[in-house]
């Protein structure tokens, strides 16, 4: 199959995160953070699994700029490690975290790549998750703060900004269900988490901007929610849970409102933080991977929804449900749900994991990741035709690396890693990628 073609200036990326694969979790000042606690709690990470040496990023950080360098994108997006930089989550910065971050910035420029800096990937330093975390306003204060450490250093060599990714991970995987640190079952009690994440980028937009930063957006995660039927049940099922996993994370930071069936359950006097939450951003960042099903709630559930499988599509190794066209659909609902308040579109992440070897001969195959993406980039491709303005495209993930509380076994990354060894081996995902960059001009 021919791969699609996209407009001159169209940005191809990779992304990674700090704790997913820096390692060095106790080296350089970095205090703890909520998933350093969580790995360490038993039965929370698949066979007790932990990121304390992950990808050993941190050591081997040249090696990796190096390989991006080879494979011809034009940007990079990383995140800092909250913990590294402020490692109780105040107070003044520490100088051999900053010093860290100096060296990689330095490595991603002097190869000609635009760094692009995610502030925040989950990894809030536990001090201020045992004053309250994101059910505490002091947290957004405190990041606001972070914020402005980063912008005074950083932006004169950061090229886009994006204060934090996806919050609804945060919130509901995080607070509601427990699935990922800090782990707590809170269900709609979470929230109040999602109201002080929006607060925390609304004052990190206004900081980054004082301090000169120039591109400043977001990355947020979004799914089509598919109804299990034609049912008005299920199809109310689905709109709520859309207004949950969606419009809860995309409408104050757009249009400065909340779902109005969100209203009881925010903090009170959240209406007089709009203002600050919709501050302008120069793009919009959206990750995505799967669409959701959804139906009317059974008997006894406290919820208004309930999920449901999406059937009769290939799956991952991390059974998520292969469904480009599903991306093509998502575009276009933000384009016509949100319109002219909606600005240009990156691609922040799109990727799948898949139970990648590496041969006698020292090959990684992996066909079903090449078919993938160039599936993916078929349906962003027709969002595009349909009229929804896409400037880029960021793949997960440059490097296999710690998946959360699956541990290490689902592999992400176009360059396999060997956790006994760290060696790299680019796979045939990365020649497929090279080219196609390439083939832009690259």
């Amino acid at each position: 199959m021919e791969n699609p073609i996209f407009p001159p200036g169209f940005r191809w990326g990779v992304s990674t995160s700090a704790f997913q694969i820096e390692g060095a979790v106790t080296e350089g000042g970095r205090g703890p953070s909520i998933w350093d606690t969580f790995t360490a709690t038993p039965g929370k990470v698949a066979r007790g699994e932990h990121a304390g040496v992950a990808a050993d990023h941190y050591h081997r950080y040249r090696e990796d700029v190096a390989l991006m360098a080879d494979l011809g994108v034009d940007a990079y997006r990383f995140s800092f490690a909250w913990p590294r930089i402020q490692p109780t989550g105040k107070g003044a910065p520490e100088p051999r975290g900053l010093g860290f971050y100096d060296r990689l910035l330095d490595e991603i420029c002097a190869a000609g790549i635009d760094p692009v800096a995610t502030l925040y990937h989950w990894d809030t330093p536990q001090a201020l998750e045992d004053a309250g975390g994101w059910l505490a306003r002091e947290t957004a204060e405190r990041f606001g703060e972070y914020a402005e450490i980063l912008g005074t250093h950083f932006a004169d060599r950061v090229k886009m900004w994006i204060p934090l990714n996806e919050p609804m991970v945060m919130s509901i995987f995080g607070y509601a269900i427990g699935e990922y640190a800090p782990g707590q079952t809170l269900l709609l009690g979470a929230i109040p988490t999602a109201h002080h994440q929006h607060l925390a980028h609304g004052l990190a937009v206004k900081a980054l901007r004082a301090a000169g930063a120039q591109t400043i957006g977001t990355a947020n995660n979004h799914s089509p929610i598919w109804p299990a039927t034609d049912s008005d049940a299920d199809h109310e099922g689905a709109r709520r849970l859309d207004a949950l996993l969606n419009r809860l994370f995309a409408d104050p930071v757009l249009l400065g409102s909340y779902p109005e069936e969100f209203h009881e359950h925010l903090p009170a006097g959240f209406a007089d933080d709009l203002p600050t939450i919709t501050q302008p951003i120069d793009f919009y960042g959206v990750n995505y991977y799967e669409p959701q099903g959804a139906a009317g709630p059974g008997e006894g559930n406290p919820l208004p929804f309930e999920l449901r499988p999406i059937e009769g599509y290939p799956r991952t190794s991390n059974d998520s449900p292969i469904v480009p066209d599903g991306f093509r659909e998502l575009l276009l609902q933000l384009k016509d749900r949100y319109g002219d308040r909606l600005p240009p579109i990156h691609i922040t992440e799109n990727g799948c994991s898949f139970a990648d070897e590496v041969t006698p001969d020292g090959r990684v195959p992996d066909p079903e990741r090449v078919d993938f993406l160039r599936d993916h980039l078929w349906a962003v491709r027709a969002a595009m035709d349909a009229g929804v303005d896409v400037r880029g495209y960021f793949v997960w993930s440059l490097l296999d690396n710690f998946e959360w509380s699956k541990g290490y076994a689902p592999r992400f990354g176009l360059v396999h890693v060997d956790y006994e060894t760290q060696a790299r081996t680019p796979k045939d995902s990365f020649s497929w990628f090279r080219e196609l960059i390439a083939a832009h001009g690259h």
